[in-house]
């Protein structure tokens, strides 16, 4: 049958529940947010005294850090209740979850409250994230068993992208096979099929391993600090690697995870790991729980300096200033951009982190070899979880792939430890690695028929570096791939994804084999971000030296080659995620078509290190701008709206957001939940464009410039924020060289103007603030610590 959700109830607006109703909202559901009557309800009839609970949960949720929902105009999506009122109100809804408390007698008090009025074939689902799935469906009808299932979001449901689908025996596989999809395709989850087992999978994997990593911090000797350097971005983990982790996450909900895993697991041949540390056990009991009681593995103090932040001493207790780890290997590492690299690097160092690692990936590796099948029946899954979940770049199966499965089995039998006997049959039959490509495909061995089967829906989750059979050109940082369909393909690895010299050889080169070939240009990126702008290490090394000739030079092969994205003979869609700043903004702004993750945090923000826009990002907002002035009535509101955005280097918090900031255009550009699937998007934008009978733009001469009557007001609220101390005397020079860009020069009345006449304006601003001290003083900051001083 077809499934449309329109309006979903979530029952419990605890921490979770709060922010699993603002993440629907923000995907354009209609939400009835749910909890207990307030106690000082009585007989009173006010909803704002009867549902003063469910509110304030509400009101905390949005007004966090970071923000659960896209745009701050999300909430009016959500409707809120309580139990005792509302509990009737969920008829209307098509799909119910239920978030209260983690105990098994309050949800089935829950459950039976929901089936008194639930419509059949609602879903109705459970968040928990221990209790079993088949328990809490005892005693239902048979209707609600069929459309019952477990669905376990992560904290913080908008930015963690796992969702665990845990069904019981009696789930319909219709049901499943729709949580799956909507999960994936409407809420930007990776969403992996788990069976009902204790933990289920992430978290089952994930304890495993920082119990682990406990245990041989113990056996080898290391310390805090030491072991958070060793498991944190180094090896592509979160900033936050093992000890922070568990003080955000609590310590105490860590101890419980893995207590209830050593209870319900008893033949886990790993049971010992799970047990308890005596220093940890006294942590608890001493409620030193991490962030929400203040103290955890590290604590902040008062210091003449502001907060520092001192680690607990696991042998005295004591906290005592951190030390920075002097660990030969991971220095020799850092300066490596590949992450695949860095991890072999490191495995075979010959030091204290490479006995780590040793210890660590056999233990690991050993570890999800006796999961399957016992809590998926897909190796693909385990490291779905852990990447989605746990913040992992590259799964355990895949890291045992990137570290030679062979090799490594034989390095881990040498130093006792076991495998399942799948891993060996896989080898003996001549399959040397968990995954393999096929035509840019990615396959997994699947274990119950011995042969590798294609990922699930794997054509619409293109992975660029795939595509190596279809390299075509390649320089120092970019790859250009035939990814089929007569569609190329660009992407570049540098630091940050800056754009550099050797990216804009790489944009005009795809443009040039793309207008020779295909039918059209894709430009997205791997890793964190899309880019964090142009290459200002370059501009200040030629602005220091005095090389203008130079950085003229550079300044007008940036804007060329925005200028070739947006007038080239094929279409170019871009596809950014994460960071896309400055330069990164600039060449979106100039695409045929964005598609863009939600998560897209974009923006122009050379303000900030006293520079204005200079790849023709000043030059689009003024063109849209004009396009968007009153042809009856010329006003300078719209031009003072992108003026203050890029003069306040505003940044939108989601790709959503970038439509209320006029980056994105909402007859033109797109957003995707599912980062995963942006490049799939794009590619098929790219054949949409074409097949539509794609024709090249024209260059714009009627572009309308305000002059004098736009300048003169735009120079007044730059003094009157100066005045205000607001604003320093350089952001005061930057802003008002930034108007008279903006305004089209100091002309008398408005005109029409060619887009080649702003491009020029624009350079010479940008030329000029790079001889200006406190400019090179503002970028030398951002190079040495990531941010510009304030001068």
């Amino acid at each position: 049958m077809k499934r449309i959700i329109k309006k979903v109830a979530v029952l419990g607006s605890g921490i979770m529940g709060s922010r699993i109703a603002c993440h629907f909202a923000g995907t354009g559901v209609e939400v009835l947010l749910l909890d207990m009557l307030s106690k000082d309800a009585g007989d009173n009839p006010n909803p704002l005294v009867r549902n003063k609970l469910v509110n304030d949960a509400l009101q905390t949720a949005l007004k966090s850090n970071p923000s659960p929902v896209y745009t701050a105009d999300v909430a009016k999506k959500i409707t809120t209740g309580n139990f005792t009122d509302n509990m009737k109100d969920i008829a209307t809804a098509d799909w119910v979850i239920e978030v209260v408390v983690e105990r098994l007698d309050v949800k089935q008090q829950i459950f039976a409250q929901v089936e008194q009025y639930r419509k059949p074939g609602t879903l109705i689902t459970s968040n928990t994230s221990g209790i079993p799935i088949h328990l809490m469906a005892e005693n239902r009808s048979d209707d609600f068993k069929q459309h019952f299932c477990g669905t376990h979001f992560f904290n913080p449901p908008r930015y963690l992208r796992l969702l665990e689908i845990i069904p019981t025996p009696f789930t319909q596989k219709e049901v499943v096979d729709f949580l799956l999809q909507y999960g994936d395709l409407h809420l930007g989850k990776t969403t992996v099929l788990c069976k009902d087992t204790p933990a289920f999978i992430a978290n089952r994997i994930g304890v495993y391993s920082i119990m682990s990593i406990f245990h041989i911090m113990q056996q080898q000797g290391l310390n805090i600090d030491e072991i958070d350097a060793l498991t944190g971005p180094i090896i592509g983990r979160p900033k936050s690697a093992t000890f922070r982790t568990a003080d955000v996450v609590g310590i105490d909900t860590l101890v419980k995870v893995a207590k209830g895993v050593a209870e319900n697991c008893p033949n886990d041949e790993a049971n010992a790991i799970f047990k308890i540390p005596d220093w940890l056990e006294k942590m608890v009991q001493e409620n030193k729980l991490g962030d929400k009681t203040g103290e955890g593995f590290f604590k902040k103090i008062k210091s003449s300096s502001g907060k520092d932040i001192q680690v607990i001493n696991l042998q005295t207790g004591v906290y005592e200033a951190r030390q920075k780890p002097k660990i030969a290997s991971l220095d020799t590492a850092k300066p490596i951009e590949d992450l695949k690299e860095r991890i072999k690097l490191l495995h075979n160092a010959a030091d204290k982190a490479g006995n780590f690692y040793k210890s660590f990936h056999y233990a690991l590796f050993s570890y999800i070899s006796f999961r399957i099948p016992e809590i998926s029946d897909e190796l693909y899954r385990i490291d779905d979880a852990m990447k989605a979940g746990f913040g992992w770049e590259i799964g355990a199966f895949e890291t045992w792939d990137l570290l030679g499965v062979a090799k490594t089995l034989h390095e881990m039998k040498q130093a006792g430890y076991k495998v399942a006997s799948w891993v060996e049959e896989m080898l003996e039959a001549g399959k040397t690695s968990f995954y393999c490509l096929e035509k840019g495909k990615k396959k997994y061995y699947d274990i119950s028929s011995k042969t590798y089967r294609f990922l699930p829906g794997e054509g619409s989750f293109i992975v660029l570096s795939n595509f190596t059979d279809g390299l075509i050109w390649k320089n120092n940082g970019c790859r250009l791939y035939d990814i089929g369909n007569d569609v190329a393909a660009l992407e570049w690895s540098t630091k940050m994804n800056s754009i550099g010299s050797e990216v804009l050889e790489g944009i005009q080169k795809g443009i040039s084999v793309a207008e020779e070939k295909f039918k059209g240009l894709i430009i997205a990126n791997p890793g964190a971000n899309f880019s964090a702008g142009a290459n200002v290490g370059m501009i200040f090394m030629l602005a220091i030296e005095q090389e203008y000739d130079e950085l003229d030079m550079a300044i007008r092969m940036f804007q060329n080659t925005m200028m070739r994205v947006r007038y080239s003979a094929v279409p170019v869609v871009s596809a950014p995620h994460g960071l896309a700043l400055g330069g990164g903004c600039e060449l979106n702004l100039h695409a045929d078509k964005v598609c863009a993750a939600a998560e897209t945090y974009i923006g122009l923000v050379e303000l900030g290190v006293g520079l204005i826009p200079g790849g023709g990002g000043t030059k689009e907002f003024v063109l849209r701008a004009a396009d968007e002035l009153h042809k009856d009535e010329p006003e300078p509101n719209t031009l003072k709206e992108r003026f203050l955005t890029i003069a306040t280097a505003k940044v939108a918090t989601s790709a959503f957001e970038a439509y209320q900031l006029g980056i994105l255009r909402k007859d033109r550009d797109s957003v995707i939940l599912n980062p995963d699937r942006r490049i799939a998007a794009a590619k098929k934008a790219v054949i949409d464009l074409f097949d539509a009978g794609y024709n090249m733009p024209v260059q714009r001469k009627d572009i309308t410039v305000l002059g004098r009557s736009a300048l003169g007001a735009l120079l007044v609220g730059i003094n009157s924020m100066k005045r205000a101390g607001y604003a320093t005397e350089h952001d005061a020079l930057v802003a008002t060289k930034l108007a008279y860009v903006m305004c089209g020069g100091d002309l008398s009345a408005p005109t029409q103007v060619s887009e080649q006449y702003l491009l020029d304006l624009e350079r010479e601003a940008f030329l000029s603030l790079c001889g200006e001290k406190k400019t090179l003083e503002r970028i030398q900051s951002v190079l040495k610590t990531g941010k510009p001083v304030r001068n």
